[in-house]
Formats: C-alpha cells, structure tokens, sequence
C-alpha cells in the first residue's frame, strides 16, 4: 500500500480531503515531504523530476519574491501586482505539467507577512473564481505568516483567513514562534533566542481556534528554526518540544491521535539528519528547502560553464578550430539543464532524509 491508495487524485495537484488524507499518511508512516521554493519553470522541472524518480509526493511553493520573480523582474510590484501575477501563473503551469510527472503535488504559497497581506486576498481572489469554475480551489493551500505580530492578533487574523478558505476546502499554514535569520526580505537574524521557541499553550489556543473552522490547518511551531546556512553549532534546535506540543493538544482535547496537530518544520537547510528524522516522529509532515536548493541549482551552471568556459567566450571559434561554431554549448537548454539536473539531486537527497522515497 502507498499514498495513492488513500488519494482520490493519484497524479496532479490535489486539495481539501486528500491534502489532510496525505499528511495523516506521514505521520502513520513516519515520513514528511520537502516544501521546494521554485521561482520558474525549470525549478519546477527539477523538483517534479526528483520526486518522480524517487516514487514520491512533493509540495512545490512560491513565495512572495519567488512569485514576482515567476511574473519577471520587469513588471511592478508597488501593489503586489507581480506578485500575485507570477503566483497565479506559476500555479497554472504546475497545474498544467504535474499530471505528467504521474505524482500528487501540493501547491502551496510560503510566508505571506502583515505587510504581504494584499498578495494573499489578490491569490484568494484566483482561488474563488477557479473554485467557482472548477469546484476546486486553484492553490491546495498558502501560508500566512504573522509570527512577528502578538499572539491574538496573529491567531485571529489566522483565523479569518481560514473562514475564506474553508468554503473552498483549502489548506491554510500558520507559524507561531519566529525562525529566525533571513529570507526573502525578513530579516529575523537579531531576534531574542526565546522568541525562537514555541510554548505548547500557544499550540493549544490555534488548535482550539481554528479546528471549529476547518481541519485544513498545520501549523509550523518554532523550536530554534533558523532560515539560511549556518555552522554546526550555531543554531540550537529542540525538536523534541514538538512532542511537547503533540502531547498538550491530546491530553487537553482528549484525542485518540498521538500526534493530534500537522506540524512544519521552517529553515531546514543545514539541519542534520537526526534532526529532520526526531521531527518527523514528533508529527512533522512538512518540511521547507530553499537556501540549500539554491546553491545546488548554481553549481551545475557553475561547474559547466568553468568546464566550458573556451567555447563559450565567443559565438564562432573555439579550442577545436577558429571556425567552430559554439552554438551547442551557449543554448540556454543546456546550461540551464545542468542546473535542473544538480537541483533534482539534491531534492532526491532530501527525500531519502525525509523517508519520503518511495512512498507511493
């Protein structure tokens, strides 16, 4: 038995019931599926190949940036115009590409802050009128982030959001507990070591909040995540509070599930394998890569334009002849493909991490 088993839809971007149906999975399996930040179609590409191959479920998000970066550098984005322009066409695109890749696929948005606010209703507003046609919303689920904000305010806010996507059976991804670092212009890397842990009565009052609204929630809880590279050493994590949390929630709802709460884990890149495996027995079904991906994307146009460096120097002439066309090596389908190629490696690492090969 795998996870198709349990999935109404077996290949393509899947929402509402089977989103929830695939994360029981993972906690019943003990596995989680990497959150891949793609900002083109050739990010997609290499991330739909990896999970391919490896026999998996993904998630592919956009972030803010990401999304503007997907509409081009070029259009404005004083209103988040580009942003939710390249969300929306980077969602119809994986919509149109992933059934062929004969994998479920999670379409998600990542980190939409106070201020991004305005992007998350321009998305919603796409994801009503597709539900309106389709029945369905056109995202599986986004992300709100108030972490910085109070409590209440984020909690509430949170659960506004949740009332709008309910309708429409969408997944809705909330943080309490702030990663520290910097991505994506927040720049968390001053912040006070406490406020990168999460208290489990915290927990408690989003799972009481939101679960009358909707069960399409999961909550990515702070226990020293911090977003970029770092040295071993320098960024404390405790995943074991996640049980802490997973325990709370049960013994004060007086739930049947052990791991009662859908948790993420935020800034995964340089986290070691111990860590990524003691979360996801603590109930994490997500996992977020973005900074580690990047780099492994650069080092395969890296490596060959070092390697290729002589026929690429000009359009005609080259160590074989002064005559030699170079055209072969400058095409963009080349050097962008060794990119793809060095990227899908390292997503098929994390999903052998994650113990996510395999499981369909």
């Amino acid at each position: 038995m795998g996870v198709t088993d349990v999935l109404s839809v077996k290949a393509g971007v899947i929402y509402g019931e089977d989103v929830k149906k695939l994360f029981e999975y993972c906690q019943e399996k003990n596995f989680a599926i990497p959150a891949i930040n793609v900002t083109s179609s050739s990010t997609v590409v290499a991330a739909l190949e990896a999970a391919r191959d490896k026999k998996s479920p993904i998630i592919l998000q956009m972030s803010q940036g990401g999304a503007a970066y997907f509409a081009g550098k070029g259009v404005s984005n004083g209103k988040q115009e580009a942003s939710i322009a390249g969300a929306v066409a980077g969602a119809h695109y994986i919509r149109a590409v992933a059934p062929s890749y004969g994998i479920p696929v999670v379409l998600h948005t990542d980190h939409c802050a106070k201020k991004l606010l305005p992007w998350l209703d321009g998305m919603l507003d796409a994801d009503e009128a597709w539900h309106k046609d389709k029945g369905e919303p056109l995202f599986s689920s986004h992300m709100i982030d108030l972490s910085e904000e109070e409590v209440d305010f984020n909690i509430q806010t949170t659960a506004k959001y949740l009332k709008r996507a309910a309708p429409m059976k969408q997944w809705l991804e909330m943080e309490i507990g702030i990663t520290g670092g910097e991505e994506d212009g927040v720049n968390n890397e001053d912040v006070d070591n406490n406020s990168l842990y999460t208290q489990p009565e915290d927990i408690y009052n989003i799972y009481q909040t939101l679960s009358p609204i909707s069960p399409y929630f999961s909550i990515a809880a702070g226990f020293g995540n911090v977003h970029g590279v770092y040295k071993p050493g320098n960024v404390k994590l405790h995943p074991e509070l996640l049980s802490k949390h997973q325990k709370y929630v049960k013994d004060k709802t007086s739930s049947k599930k052990e791991k009662p709460v859908f948790l993420v884990f935020h800034g995964g890149s340089g986290s070691s394998k111990d860590e990524f495996k003691q979360a996801i027995s603590y109930g994490v079904v997500k996992v977020n890569l973005d900074t580690d991906l990047q780099y492994a994307y650069l080092t395969g146009i890296r490596d060959y334009v070092l390697n290729k460096k002589d026929y690429l120097m000009k359009q005609v002439g080259n160590p074989d002849g002064e005559d030699k066309p170079n055209k072969k090596y400058y095409d963009p389908r080349v050097w962008v493909r060794e990119g793809e190629k060095t990227m899908s490696k390292r997503v098929m690492e994390a999903l052998d991490d994650f113990n996510a090969a395999g499981q369909l």
